[in-house]
């Protein structure tokens, strides 16, 4: 399951990735590397690559968070990891007809699902504030 959510969500990562770098080689840092004939490697690695760095890593713990919920949206409706293995969406299927009875067996594994997605977002927004040199923190 993670190897086939890996393979269809590096997409996500690529399109930011790709503007990131179609925005920065129009930057004036970039241009003088150019006419100071840098090969393109070194523009690549030592002129865009770190300026690039913030915006991928915002993105790739994001994607962490939607791989969490599609892992357990998935194991929910069955097609996922098979019921001996534990996963938080086998924990809620299973949890369902027991709703009136005891209602703890579904608010825990839903609770821990929405920590764990809320921190990975958060994760990102702390990152971006951090890595992103034009934001001003006093």
């Amino acid at each position: 399951i993670v190897m086939l959510i890996a393979m269809t969500s590096w997409m996500e990562v690529a399109r930011v990735v790709e503007a990131q770098m179609r925005s920065l080689r129009t930057r004036d840092f970039a241009v003088a590397a150019v006419s100071m004939g840098a090969s393109n490697m070194r523009i690549m690695f030592r002129e865009l690559l770190p300026n690039a760095v913030a915006p991928i890593v915002v993105a790739a713990t994001l994607n962490v968070a939607h791989a969490i919920l599609a892992e357990s949206y998935i194991s929910f409706l069955g097609y996922g990891i098979q019921p001996p293995t534990p996963s938080w969406g086998n924990m809620l299927e299973g949890a369902q007809s027991y709703l009136t009875s005891a209602p703890w067996l579904a608010i825990l594994p839903g609770a821990a699902i929405t920590l764990a997605v809320t921190s990975f977002n958060f994760v990102g927004d702390g990152l971006r504030d951090a890595l992103d040199p034009r934001l001003d923190l006093p």
